[in-house]
């Protein structure tokens, strides 16, 4: 059904606005009721169709955004994840959808019960900069899987692509169904304090705790995609070479701008020098062009790469050793080349902070139990990684720490999993999405229960008799 609301882009966006957008589509929910299986996956096939005709056209938003970011950065991370991720919520749909039975205890026979997932209704989505693409388009899609409607606030800090993003959804979805709002903080910050029935953040820590503070004036649930430092803790024994390789993959995507990028390295005492050459020799493979690199991208702002360089000086001035790798950028503003602090200690903001940029702290420990307290000292992170071989040592490591999820000898592919609920714990988030898990986060389960025409509980109710005792003594035995 065509929208009501104007199609075109409005010039300015501010609270009023949010909330007749957000009084339409629910409305719009109410009059239509919960769209059907067929439904659903022909709006999953048509933003996926949409998506794949604006490929190049995106891409190159990203990179205007970001300064420099290769084309090829963009697919692999930003849109394979995401047409991966509306692939498999189109194929298991139906299971989900389906009414779930559940049992039924002895004295409640021979009634029946099930769960049915309802969709919520209108769901808000604030999305960040760092994948402009997949971190707004996988919520939105999970939330048309789940039958709602939609609210997508992206970056300001990329409006390249947020303005493209919003003229692709506006030509496949009428503003009833999905509104795209464009603005800077101040409309950010009204649109979290709006009374949707779901709100799901990606973002920093800090302003997580804005937006959860906002929302709950309504009693809106949230769902916080955060951050927070990563470890990845390798074994003594393990090939050095291959985990340098990959956690030097994992660190420098996107130069480091990536939620779940490994933050820092525990590894024995004495593999540490060792390490560092593995490391410079994995950065060089993978980009032997140093910061000037085609495939290495530039930080967001000038203000993100000011930060990172402070972080680095500040470690400096206390005593560690940045050990840089290859050449910087000698034509572009905001690459900063990969580097190593060693030596570094709590008093430094590269152990206070989230990094979020190709800068990787390198912490010796004694053995692994020292690895565990180190990581158990500090706030839950979004991810861990572990390195290697030893079952022993993996199960320890799994059992006595908390993080979001887990990649063992890799990094970062637990998010592109697409079964696993992707999700932090503590100060690194609350609640998942990805997988059924992502489905469920976003639909109501409503429990269900029919009784049947004779039924053991009529024998519970007055008079009372010797019936009624003995059953009664049945269920508190």
């Amino acid at each position: 059904m065509k929208s009501q609301i104007s199609a075109a882009p409005p010039t300015e966006w501010n609270e009023a606005r949010m909330a007749a957008v957000l009084a339409a589509q629910r409305a719009a929910f109410l009059r239509d009721g919960p769209p059907s299986l067929t439904e659903r996956k022909a709006d999953l096939a048509k933003l996926k169709a949409a998506l794949l005709v604006r490929r190049e056209e995106l891409a190159g938003t990203v990179n205007s955004d970001f300064g420099h970011r290769s084309a090829y950065e963009t697919s692999i991370l930003d849109l394979v994840p995401t047409v991966q991720g509306m692939n498999y919520l189109r194929r298991n749909l139906r299971k989900w959808m389906r009414p779930h039975r559940r049992r039924v205890a002895l004295h409640l026979l021979p009634g029946r019960a099930r769960v049915v997932y309802q969709p919520l209704g209108v769901v808000g989505i604030i999305s960040p900069w760092n994948y402009p693409l997949s971190l707004s388009l996988m919520p939105l899609a999970t939330a048309i899987a789940a039958g709602n409607r939609a609210m997508l606030k992206p970056s300001e800090s990329t409006p390249a692509t947020s303005s493209a993003l919003g003229a692709m959804l506006r030509e496949i979805f009428p503003e009833e169904q999905v509104a795209v709002v464009t603005g800077g903080p101040d409309v950010g910050a009204a649109f979290s304090s709006l009374p949707f029935d779901h709100l799901v953040f990606t973002g920093s820590t800090s302003v997580g705790r804005s937006v959860m503070r906002a929302a709950s004036e309504h009693l809106v649930p949230v769902t916080l995609e955060l951050g927070g430092k990563s470890p990845a803790i390798i074994e003594p024994g393990f090939p050095l070479p291959r985990a340098a390789a990959s956690i030097a993959f994992g660190k420098l995507a996107n130069a480091g701008q990536t939620c779940v990028a490994p933050d820092y390295v525990l590894l024995h005492r004495d593999d540490v020098e060792p390490f560092v050459a593995a490391y410079r020799n994995a950065v060089r493979t993978l980009y032997p062009g140093g910061a000037s690199d085609p495939a290495y991208a530039s930080l967001i702002t000038a203000q993100h790469a000011s930060r990172l360089a402070g972080l680095m000086d500040d470690a400096r001035n206390k005593g560690a050793r940045v050990v840089e790798i290859g050449a910087p950028a000698n034509d572009r503003e905001r690459a900063l080349a990969p580097a190593l602090i060693l030596g570094a200690t709590s008093e430094m903001g590269v152990l206070q902070q989230e990094i979020f940029g190709p800068v990787l702290p390198v912490i010796p420990y004694g053995d692994i139990d020292e690895a565990i307290a180190w990581v158990n000292a500090r706030p839950r992170p979004l991810a861990l990684y572990f390195f290697g071989r030893n079952s022993r040592a993996r199960s320890r490591i799994l059992e006595r720490t908390t993080s979001g999820n887990v990649t063992i000898n890799d990094t970062l592919l637990h998010f592109a999993v697409d079964d696993l609920p992707f999700g932090g714990v503590g100060p690194s988030g609350i609640g998942a999405y990805h997988g059924e898990e992502g489905f469920k986060t976003l639909s109501h389960a409503k429990g269900i229960f029919e009784q049947a025409g004779w039924n053991f509980t009529g024998l519970l109710r007055a008079p009372f008799g010797r019936v009624a005792d003995a059953i009664l003594t049945y269920l508190l035995r």
